[in-house]
C-alpha cells in the first residue's frame, strides 16, 4: 500500500523546491541577447543580488553551478603556487581545497574538531605563526550541508584581523544566502561564492561571485585566471561580456522572479522564517533521538545550521527509512554524503521555499517511516515541532511589528 499518490516533497538540501511563480516566469519563449529585455532583466538582477549579499560590488554572473563559484574566485585572484588554508568543518571545505590543489595552488587544511565548527582561535595562531605571509587565502564555508554546521564567518574574519595577517577571506554561502544573515561588506568578506538552487529559490545553473577591493587589487596579478571566468572581461560594457557569451535567459528570468519573492517577503523576515522553521525541526530530531537509534550529527547545539539539520544513525540503516518516505510516501529526503557520513546519516533541508505546513508536513512523514518500520524513537516529535513552532509564533504576536529590511 503506498500513501504517496499527489505532488512529491523535495526535503533535500539542494536543488530546493523551485516556486511555482520562478516556473512560471521561465515558461516563456527566447528574447534577443543584444538588446531590450534580457538587459534589463541582468541589469536589476545584478543590482538586487547586491541586496542579498550586502555589498556595494557588483557580483560576476555564471552559466555553473557552485563548483564553479568555487573555481572563478580562486583563478582571479591567485597565482601558481599560492598556498591556500582551507577550513574544514564537513565536506565541502576539502572539496573546494582539492579544486584548489588540481589547479596547482599548494593547500594546506585546518580542520574543526569532529563534528564541530571552526574554531576561530585556532585559525587565528596558524595565521600568526605563518610569519613570511605565504597564505594567500582563507577558504570558509558558511554552512556545510553534508555536516549540518553552521560556522561563524565575522569570528573568523576577525581572527584573521587580530593575527594581522593579509590572506583573502574567500566564503562559500552556497547554502547560506538568503536563509540567514550574511554582510559581506560590514564583515570585511573578500570574496562571496553562491548558487542558485538553495535559498535563492532558482533552479541549479546559475552561480555569483562578489570581489571586494582587496581581492580586486589581487585578480590584477593573478596568472591562473581564463577567458571565461575571467573578472576583467565580464566587466566589459557589452552586454554578452557578462556571461563570456549566450545568457542562460531562462534560469534568469526565474532569478529575476525569485528575487522579487525574497524582497517583497523582506530578508529580515526571511532569515527569521528560516531560523523558526529550523528550531522546529531540531525539537523534532530531540524529542526522536531519545530512542537512540540517531541523533544529531552536529554536536554543538549553536552550531547546527538553519539550512538543513543532519542525522547520524547508528545501527540501524537510514537507507530503509530513506527509500520508504519516497515510495510510501512522497517525501525525499537527502543521504548521507562524504567519507563520515555516507550510509550513515540523512538530511533533513529547511530552506529556500519553505514554509510551515511544509516542514511539519515532512516530519509528519519522517515519523510514520520511524513507526512503520519499527525504529526505536521518542514519540512525539511533531508535537514538539508544533509546540517549538507555536510558542515562538505567540512571542512574536505578543511582540512590536519587526522591521521588514
Amino acid at each position: 500500500m503506498t500513501v504517496r499518490s499527489g505532488r512529491e516533497f523535495l526535503a533535500i538540501p539542494g536543488p530546493t523546491t523551485v516556486p511555482d511563480e520562478v516556473l512560471s516566469a521561465m515558461h516563456r519563449p527566447a528574447v534577443d541577447l543584444y538588446s531590450g529585455e534580457i538587459i534589463q532583466v541582468t541589469m536589476s538582477c545584478i543590482s538586487d543580488l547586491k541586496k542579498i549579499i550586502r555589498t556595494g560590488s557588483e557580483p560576476f554572473l555564471y552559466a555553473a553551478n557552485g563548483h564553479g563559484a568555487w573555481e572563478a574566485a580562486l583563478v582571479n585572484c591567485l597565482s601558481r603556487g599560492d598556498r591556500v588554508l582551507a577550513l574544514q568543518s564537513g565536506m565541502f571545505g576539502g572539496a573546494w581545497a582539492e579544486m584548489a590543489e588540481v589547479l596547482g595552488l599548494e593547500v594546506e587544511l585546518l580542520a574543526a574538531a569532529p563534528r564541530r565548527a571552526i574554531d576561530p582561535d585556532a585559525l587565528g595562531d596558524r595565521l600568526r605563526a605563518d610569519r613570511a605571509g605565504r597564505i594567500k587565502a582563507v577558504l570558509a564555508v558558511q554552512i556545510d550541508t553534508a555536516a549540518g554546521i553552521v560556522n561563524d564567518i565575522p569570528a573568523i574574519r576577525q581572527a584573521v584581523t587580530e593575527a594581522g595577517h593579509p590572506a583573502l577571506v574567500m566564503v562559500d554561502t552556497i547554502a547560506s544566502l538568503a536563509c540567514m544573515p550574511f554582510e559581506m561588506d560590514a564583515w570585511d568578506i573578500d570574496v562571496t561564492v553562491a548558487g542558485s538552487q538553495k535559498g535563492l529559490m532558482t533552479p541549479p545553473g546559475l552561480a555569483f561571485v562578489a570581489a571586494g577591493e582587496r581581492a580586486r587589487i589581487a585578480h590584477r596579478h593573478a596568472d591562473l585566471v581564463t577567458r571565461y571566468w575571467d573578472w576583467s572581461f565580464r566587466a566589459g560594457d557589452e552586454h554578452y561580456m557578462k556571461y563570456c557569451g549566450t545568457a542562460p535567459e531562462h534560469l534568469m528570468f526565474g532569478l529575476r522572479r525569485a528575487l522579487d519573492m525574497l524582497l517583497e517577503e523582506g530578508l529580515e523576515n526571511v532569515f527569521r522564517r528560516h531560523a523558526l522553521l529550523a528550531e522546529a525541526a531540531r525539537a523534532a530530531v530531540g524529542r526522536w533521538s531519545e530512542g537512540g537509534a540517531f541523533g544529531f550529527n552536529a554536536l554543538e547545539p549553536s552550531e547546527r545550521s538553519n539550512s538543513v539539520t543532519t542525522l547520524r544513525f547508528g545501527e540501524h540503516d537510514p537507507q530503509r527509512l530513506l527509500d520508504f518516505c519516497r515510495e510510501r510516501c512522497g517525501v525525499v529526503f537527502g543521504i548521507g554524503i562524504g567519507p563520515e557520513l555516507s550510509g550513515r546519516a540523512i538530511r533533513i533541508a529547511h530552506m529556500g521555499h519553505v514554509n510551515a505546513p511544509t516542514l511539519l508536513g515532512v516530519l509528519g512523514t519522517f515519523e510514520t517511516a520511524l513507526t512503520a518500520l519499527g525504529i526505536p524513537h521518542g514519540r512525539s516529535g511533531v508535537a514538539e515541532a508544533a509546540a517549538s513552532l507555536g510558542a515562538a509564533l505567540a512571542a512574536e504576536s505578543a511582540a512590536p511589528a519587526r522591521k521588514v529590511a
